[in-house]
Formats: structure tokens, sequence, C-alpha cells
């Protein structure tokens, strides 16, 4: 219920859809739904972290493809648009009949490894697969890096196999990158592949924190010295303390830049006119 007046109001409603996904979705689309009963002027959903992003295609037969049918959902419920950080794919996008827009969380990230020094010729950025190498080769860009490529198969859900790594990493401080770090496995065989491979030392840094399952425990018995995420998706206090190797980077100046050009109308991508 809407407490009070809305009528003709340009409205933001800020929504993470990450765990309980169900729950915080339908939050969501029912919010939606009555600003628009209350005759709202405009609607944009702001969604720091976009549920079921990675159902975005169909592999195998019978599969769902969510992410379109969340898209689906938030279009019914009767937003105008919406604003999301880091998709999963780039493709999701189309997904929306609404106007979206993309924010990136990558300039913020390499502007922390930038201030701790990682700006030297002996910094590499490692794409823990084939499927992230524009993100890694963007990252390596804004920070004068080089780029390497972890190169791996999935044998059974949950377990990752290391078969190659594609560039030099011997005597390299390595930053991983990837866009989520859900149950950790990916950055954790990556990093012992690269520590056997003569890497000096092992960051690694993603947008979205999910962290399900063991995730922090392998974190903090593995070779990495820091991990960096944003705080798109929260880390309860009860997790975080897990591994004394976490650091989070706030996207609220992303988040309100954002909604304060939207609200005038003003170009957002031109927020990161100096990365591109």
């Amino acid at each position: 219920m809407v407490e009070e007046s809305a009528r003709g109001m340009d409205v933001f409603i800020v929504q993470p859809t990450c765990a309980p996904v169900n729950d915080n979705l339908m939050e969501m689309l029912i919010m939606v739904d009555a600003f628009r009963r209350a005759s709202a002027r405009r609607i944009t959903l702001v969604i720091p972290y976009y549920g079921y992003s990675r159902q975005d295609k169909k592999i195998k037969p019978r599969e769902p493809v969510t992410a379109r049918l969340v898209a689906d959902l938030i279009t019914s419920a009767g937003a105008s648009r919406a604003l999301a950080v880091d998709l999963h794919a780039g493709q999701i996008q189309g997904f929306f009949k609404m106007p979206l827009d993309h924010l990136y969380a990558g300039p913020m990230l390499a502007d922390h490894f930038r201030e701790k020094g990682y700006v030297d010729s002996d910094v590499v950025v490692v794409s823990p697969d084939v499927g992230g190498v524009s993100r890694a080769r963007a990252f390596a860009e804004m920070l004068g890096a080089g780029i390497a490529i972890i190169v791996k198969r999935r044998p059974e859900p949950g377990k990752v196999e290391i078969m190659e790594i594609i560039g030099d990493v011997n005597d390299k401080r390595c930053i991983m990158i990837d866009d989520i770090i859900d149950t950790a496995n990916s950055i954790v065989f990556g990093a012992k592949a690269l520590y056997a491979r003569g890497a000096a030392s092992i960051a690694a840094t993603a947008t979205h924190a999910v962290l399900s399952g063991p995730a922090l425990a392998r974190i903090q018995g593995s070779p990495i010295q820091e991990v960096v995420l944003t705080d798109t998706i929260p880390i309860p206090l009860d997790k975080a303390i897990e591994t004394t190797k976490l650091t989070t980077v706030s996207v609220a100046a992303l988040l309100a830049n954002a909604i304060q050009r939207i609200h005038h109308d003003d170009s957002v991508s031109e927020l990161f006119d100096r990365f591109w």
C-alpha cells in the first residue's frame, strides 16, 4: 500500500532481486502495480542485481529462459523503464519492451585497484573463462594492463576443470574479474592454476556477491589475497566474518547519479565517457 499521493510523480523503486529472490521479485512487482494504480507519471525500477540473469538462453531441451520471463513480468506490472548494474549478458537488455539503462561497475572497481598501485607493467587482468574475455579486456584497458584467459570446462554442475591458461602470468600481479561470484569454484580453481604458473600475487573482483554455500570458506582457504566486490547484493555480517579477504565498494553514488540523470532526462552514458 502506498501511504501518500504519488499522482503525476516520477517514482524510482530500488529493489535488488537477490536471495530470497522470489520474495524480492514478487515484492517489486507488487510495488510497481501499487504505484501504477496510484497514477504515478513514470515508474523506474532500479535493479542493482537482476535475479535469474544466468538463465538467459536455452541450451538443453525444455529449459526455460527465465531472464526473459522476469522482464515480461516487469513489463506487465506496469514499469516505465528499468535501470540495472552489470547484467550477466548484454542480450538481456533486448528482453525488455521498455527503455533499460545499463550501468557498469568496472570503472569503480578499476579505480580501487588503481589506488592500490595496480598500474605497472607487471599487472595482468585474467578472465576466468572464455565468455568473460570482453569484460577482462575492458578492465585491462582501464588499468593499462595485460590480459590472460583461463580455459576451463565443467564436467558436471558445481565442478570446474582448468584446461589451459592463455597469456603470460609468471611473476605477474593477477586480477581475476567476473560479473558474479556464486560458489567461488571458478575463481578459486583459477587462482590455484595461476599460482601453479608462477603468479606473484592474485586478487579477484566481481560486481555481484551471490556467495552461496561454502563460497567464503573456499575464498579464505585459497591463494587469493583480496576479493573486491560491490554492494549490489548486501553481504550479511554473519557471512562476511567467514573471511578476512573481502573488500566492498559501494555503488550508491553510481545509482544516485543515474537516477538524477534519468529524472532530469539527461544522458546516463556520459557517466562512463572517460572510460570508452
